[in-house]
């Protein structure tokens, strides 16, 4: 058996193997990076203010894009700032997307992940640290996730409820539709009756006493209403679901909620489905 002896390389010393090289490795297979069946979506975007953004992957599934800034070597806060920066543009100028932050470095260090962490609670943010290996002619890269996405509640209320008023939700979708967000609201009865609709500027939430608390949530559209229910995925709820004539949605994985799109001749028949699905959300919601 013939043996092959392999080394670990610099990109960050390499004239050949360089940024460049490993940014169009992974534009060619976005799969590579280990998050799922991404595509292609652009590469050194400029942005408005400045910068470049490396790339940008899409997941069409689930309507969401990675923001991919790429560092040979290790890791700086100068570095971690260009990725957030580049991140909040786009998520800014894109609000109809999901949105998360990656970064992809040769060695990511603890004290950048003790930098990450004063950002806890706040940033979607993925760390992936990449290993060249060269085995003869060839060069194999290895992706390995240190630090996973968490899924913040508050970055959602936070970074889509810049508040606006019934006036502008009337001109973005229908009168039409605002009355039907207000008519499922009444129709849900005791369960939302301590709350009031809070107007925000990507969806319109509930608040009870100027608190935010949104176990149920609407998008309103020109025809219909989007109704996002906060629940966890269960086998059971899927059932419920899929065994009424609603209009389900897939799920939203990102968010842990299930999506309905309610047209006005829609909610008597789901009415019972919808309090239920309801009531459990804000169980779940407030346990």
């Amino acid at each position: 058996m013939k043996y092959v002896k392999s080394e670990i390389i610099s990109l960050k010393n390499s004239s050949e193997y360089n940024e460049k090289w490993l940014q169009a490795r992974i534009e060619e297979d976005p799969t590579i990076l280990g998050l799922g069946d991404l595509d292609f979506r652009d590469t050194e975007k400029i942005l408005v203010g400045g910068g470049r953004l490396d790339t940008i992957l899409y997941d069409p599934e689930y309507k969401k894009r990675y923001e991919i800034e790429i560092q040979l070597g290790r890791t700086d806060e100068s570095h971690i700032m260009r990725t957030i920066e580049y991140w909040d543009i786009e998520r800014k100028k894109n609000p109809q997307y999901e949105h998360c932050a990656v970064i992809v470095a040769e060695d990511i260090t603890s004290r950048f992940l003790n930098v990450i962490s004063l950002f806890n609670g706040f940033i979607p943010l993925i760390a992936i640290q990449v290993k060249a290996v060269k085995i003869g002619d060839t060069i194999s890269l290895f992706f390995t996730k240190v630090l996973d996405e968490n899924k913040f509640d508050l970055l959602e209320e936070e970074s889509a409820s810049e508040p606006t008023d019934k006036e502008y939700w009337e001109k973005k979708a229908t009168k039409e539709s605002l009355r039907l967000t207000e008519k499922i609201m009444s129709s849900l009865g005791e369960i939302t009756s301590e709350y009031s609709l809070k107007y925000n500027k990507h969806y319109i939430g509930l608040a009870k006493n100027n608190i935010a608390n949104n176990f149920i949530a609407f998008v309103p559209r020109k025809s219909a209403v989007l109704l996002n229910i906060k629940l966890e995925q269960t086998d059971e709820i899927n059932e419920i679901v899929a065994e009424s004539d609603a209009d389900a949605l897939s799920y939203d994985k990102q968010w842990n909620q299930y999506r309905l799109r309610i047209k006005e001749s829609d909610l008597n028949n789901n009415l019972d489905m919808i309090k239920d699905l309801a009531l459990r959300a804000k169980n779940e919601y407030m346990s």
